[in-house]
């Protein structure tokens, strides 16, 4: 299932490889308050995102934008990418609900490596704020990016794309 925590109890906590690795000291430069990586971050616009090659297989993907409503959600799942999720400023509510537990609404795609899923009206829900961040495995089906308390908020953060061992 889903990990969901600091940045050092994840890193203790994941699989010990090196694109886990690559992904972790990407995260914890962009973290550092005078990376150049946290200023490319805040340089990108409201509703854009950016591509960051890593080492080892694994991309970040920098992202801007307002957390939205629930019922604008949608639950996801890949399969050939773990997803690392840091919120780096702004927060946001996330839910994750095993994948044995949801129906399939449309299938799997192969080439953009998701599949995307009918409402979990039992799933978890994980407040992630800056510092905190979960990672979500193929069988961890998940909706991001939404409102904390129902107010939008202003989200910097990145998913870091790991491809499964």
């Amino acid at each position: 299932m889903a990990l969901f925590g600091t940045l050092p109890t994840l890193r203790a906590q994941a699989p010990q490889t090196p694109a886990f690795a690559a992904a972790f000291a990407y995260v914890e430069d962009l973290m550092r308050p005078d990376s150049p990586a946290l200023q490319r971050l805040r340089a990108i616009g409201r509703g854009e995102s950016k591509k960051i090659e890593l080492a080892h297989g694994a991309l970040a993907i920098e992202q801007v934008y307002e957390t939205k409503a629930r019922a604008d959600g949608f639950f996801e799942s890949h399969r050939k990418m773990i997803d690392l999720q840091v919120v780096v400023e702004g927060e946001e509510l996330m839910e994750v609900v095993d994948l044995s537990r949801v129906a399939v609404r449309q299938a799997y795609d192969a080439e953009k490596d998701y599949a995307l899923y009918a409402d979990a009206a039992d799933a978890s829900q994980l407040k992630l704020t800056p510092g905190l961040a979960a990672i979500f495995f193929p069988p961890d089906v998940h909706m991001p990016t939404l409102r904390l308390r129902g107010v939008p908020v202003l989200v910097r953060k990145t998913v870091v794309k790991i491809p499964v061992a």
